[in-house]
């Protein structure tokens, strides 16, 4: 890998949101949490200060349930099987359980995701442009999930990207692991220690 140059490059996190971390968000609500992924953001946050220090970005991807007319929210059928527990005001753009964790708030700029790919019908690819990124450093929730699914929609977007292997995380360690093992030829990968030494490194 080239060094990473942080005025070209961007710190992307996925779905780090109050109502995923947060023990009254949606998901704390439910009992679904995992010690690997409450661990994040304290581990990421250090990055973030790091790369904009060095004249780079931070956006933040956020997964969003679009409200009908009733307010119910319009959800995939696989998601609502898998997470019966969400409803009426969960994920929705402008509410507090959309919003990013405090710990790692305010991002640059902020898009909203309706599926697990950050690029999937979002304006992520138009500000990378805008702005001049070439390379993403990328961590956040869940690593088979979101994060994985985005790691390789850049990929074939030719875009450079750094995966942060304790910077992600699943609800099982296991799966965590074996999606690092099958990224490894689609991505770059560092420990957060690591990315945030390469970006010090930098003039």
């Amino acid at each position: 890998m080239t060094p990473i140059d942080p005025r070209r490059t961007a710190l992307l996190t996925i779905d780090l949101q109050n109502d995923f971390l947060h023990p009254k968000g949606a998901y704390g609500r439910a009992g679904q949490t995992a010690e690997a992924i409450a661990a994040l953001p304290a581990r990421i946050a250090p990055i973030a200060d790091g790369l904009r220090a060095k004249g780079g970005t931070y956006i933040s991807a956020q997964f969003t349930l679009v409200p009908g007319p009733d307010g119910a929210p319009l959800i995939a059928p696989h998601l609502k099987a898998l997470r019966p527990f969400l409803g009426k005001g969960d994920f929705a753009p402008g509410a507090w359980g959309h919003a990013l964790i405090d710990t790692l708030a305010p991002a640059d700029y902020i898009i909203e995701k309706v599926a697990y790919s950050a690029f999937y019908q979002t304006r992520l690819e138009y500000i990378l442009r805008a702005v001049g990124i070439d390379t993403l450093i990328v961590g956040g929730i869940v690593t088979n999930g979101g994060v994985a699914s985005t790691l390789r929609d850049a990929h074939l977007r030719n875009i450079e990207t750094v995966m942060l292997t304790d910077g992600c995380g699943a609800f099982r360690q296991d799966v965590h692991k074996a999606t690092l093992i099958s990224l490894g030829t689609v991505t770059h990968q560092m420990t957060c220690a690591e990315a945030l030494s390469a970006i010090e490194a930098t003039s």
